[in-house]
């Protein structure tokens, strides 16, 4: 008789009733959900004595009172493994954390609140482009003849971040991120930001 092993998924939510509730719905979807607290717990599962990495990770920024906790967190999956597909849960409107999960290899940027089918969508997503989502979408892009600018729009856009949040992040204004967006669903063939993630994640 064959066992199957189901996806194991490390979830850091420092408040217990979400973090109940997040786990509840990941299981239920055929994860073994890894959960922690805070940042020591979610490093103990990240220990070379355990039998194996996370398949993924959903973070919170915010763990108590540290407000860069997920983002350590972050950080040491990293130092581990650059493939392992990481959700960042964090508030888009603090620029600096969102700009320090993206430089520490953030696959995916969620706002709270949300529901947990969004979180599941994007983790099927994240899933289904492995191994190497991030070098696919740039030979996509490559393709595409997509210039370095239009580039980095789209995959903020990719991440979850919205023209407003890609601006400030970009330190440009929102008419030229839409601008950017705009050439970009020309370039692939399509209307919108749904189409282009259909088009290079498919399902």
């Amino acid at each position: 008789m064959t066992t199957t092993v189901r996806p194991r998924l490390l979830l850091v939510e420092d408040e217990a009733e979400a973090q109940g509730a997040l786990a509840r719905a990941l299981g239920r979807a055929g994860y073994d959900v890894q959960a922690a607290l805070d940042v020591a717990s979610a490093l103990a599962h990240l220990e070379d004595g355990r039998p194996r990495l996370p398949d993924l990770a959903v973070l919170d920024v915010v763990l108590g009172d540290d407000d860069r906790g997920g983002l350590r967190v972050l950080e040491a999956i990293r130092a581990r493994s650059a493939r392992i597909p990481v959700v960042i849960v964090t508030a888009f409107a603090d620029v600096a954390k969102v700009k320090a999960a993206l430089n520490l290899g953030a696959s995916h940027l969620l706002e709270k609140p949300f529901r947990a089918a969004e979180l599941l969508t994007v983790i099927d997503r994240l899933r289904a482009a492995r191994p190497d989502p991030s070098e696919a979408v740039v030979q996509a892009f490559a393709r595409a003849g997509l210039t370095r600018r239009e580039s980095e729009v789209a995959l903020l856009a990719l991440k979850g971040l919205s023209s407003p949040e890609i601006a400030h992040v970009l330190a440009m204004s929102d008419k030229t991120v839409r601008q950017h967006l705009s050439r970009v669903y020309e370039k692939h063939g399509v209307s919108g930001r749904g189409e282009l993630v259909h088009l290079l994640f498919p399902i």
